[in-house]
């Protein structure tokens, strides 16, 4: 879930350097800007763009839509990077961009997220199972002393609102299946079978690095800001859930938590999952605890730990990347 660090300025990113800057050219005749088949790496904010962009080499870089995007490799590997922006929509759309302006093998989305599973800690990497779009809901009618929705009864498996939030299912097919209400997401199986195999021989990070400078959170201090106090650890499997608010209210975790048995919370990966359903373009996604979406014992700690939980992110992304098969 992305938290907007007051250390970063999307000025430092307009401003960055890279190899070339191409202006998106006509589309071809096969609607591709490229036509090699990549592993599309979406991040959705910049403190996740940075903890990737250096592993990219051989890059060029085109701007399309004001968007930045590298093409290059990781690791051997053809791979586009794109930073889509926070928000459910802003990561629907620059998804369907890139799948439709290059050639799409597969998606990983690589960022940071609330915790919101009691069993896991800030700086943990989460690879959900299958992820759900949790603001999906009826607004429902008071009556009496419960609120009802109107669309209650077209869905099979209803579960509890909270409040008159009642979640509601989406509709949506894809060339394969015709259209029909889905909770769900999967993540590809496959890409599941890999990550299990890279999580295991991944270190995670506990500290910054030393010497960078850390953001400036009041009744933190430097050393506490630096380091973590356990060892993060990878994660496979479990369920997702994605929506448009910045989550940080401790009762809607918990609700969150027993009502979709959730492990992690962001505002964009659901999304990204919806359209690579529609598009039938194989998906994963690997998010890393900035904070616990309001179960944190002080202050949110996203604003402190978010950049280490970007590179931790980041780092099982690069390892796993580059176990892909060619």
């Amino acid at each position: 879930m992305p938290r907007l660090l007051p250390a970063f300025s999307a000025l430092a990113l307009l401003c960055a350097t890279a190899p070339q800057t191409v202006a998106a050219r006509p589309v071809v005749a096969s609607g591709k800007l490229d036509p090699t088949p990549r592993t599309i790496v979406i991040t959705a904010f910049e403190p996740e763009w940075v903890a990737l962009e250096s592993a990219v080499q051989q890059a060029r870089s085109y701007r399309i839509n004001g968007l930045l995007i590298l093409t290059g490799r990781i690791a051997g590997k053809p791979v586009v990077l794109l930073q889509s922006g926070v928000s459910m929509v802003n990561a629907a759309m620059n998804t369907q961009l890139v799948i439709d302006r290059f050639n799409a093998r597969r998606i990983v989305f690589s960022g940071i997220a609330g915790g919101i599973d009691p069993a896991l800690s800030v700086g943990d990497v989460v690879v959900a199972d299958q992820w759900a779009e949790y603001m999906e809901v009826a607004l429902g009618r008071k009556v009496g002393d419960r609120y009802v929705s109107p669309d209650r009864e077209a869905i099979s498996d209803p579960l509890p609102g909270y409040g008159m939030m009642i979640p509601r299912d989406v509709r949506v097919g894809n060339a394969k299946e015709p259209p029909r209400r889905r909770r769900w997401f999967e993540a590809d199986p496959g890409l599941l079978a890999l990550a299990r195999t890279v999580g295991e021989q991944v270190a995670l990070a506990r500290c910054l690095p030393p010497g960078e400078t850390i953001p400036q959170t009041p009744g933190v201090s430097e050393a506490e800001g630096r380091c973590l106090d356990h060892t993060p650890r990878v994660v496979v499997g479990g369920h997702g859930i994605s929506g448009p608010a910045f989550a940080d209210n401790a009762e809607y975790r918990q609700y969150l938590f027993a009502t979709f048995h959730a492990q992690v919370l962001d505002m964009e990966t659901a999304a990204t999952a919806h359209v690579a359903y529609a598009n039938q373009v194989p998906f994963i996604a690997f998010r890393s605890l900035s904070d616990l979406a309001g179960g944190d014992s002080g202050a949110n700690q996203s604003f402190v730990f978010g950049r280490l939980a970007a590179r931790n992110a980041a780092s099982v992304v690069t390892r796993y990347v580059a176990a892909l098969p060619n």
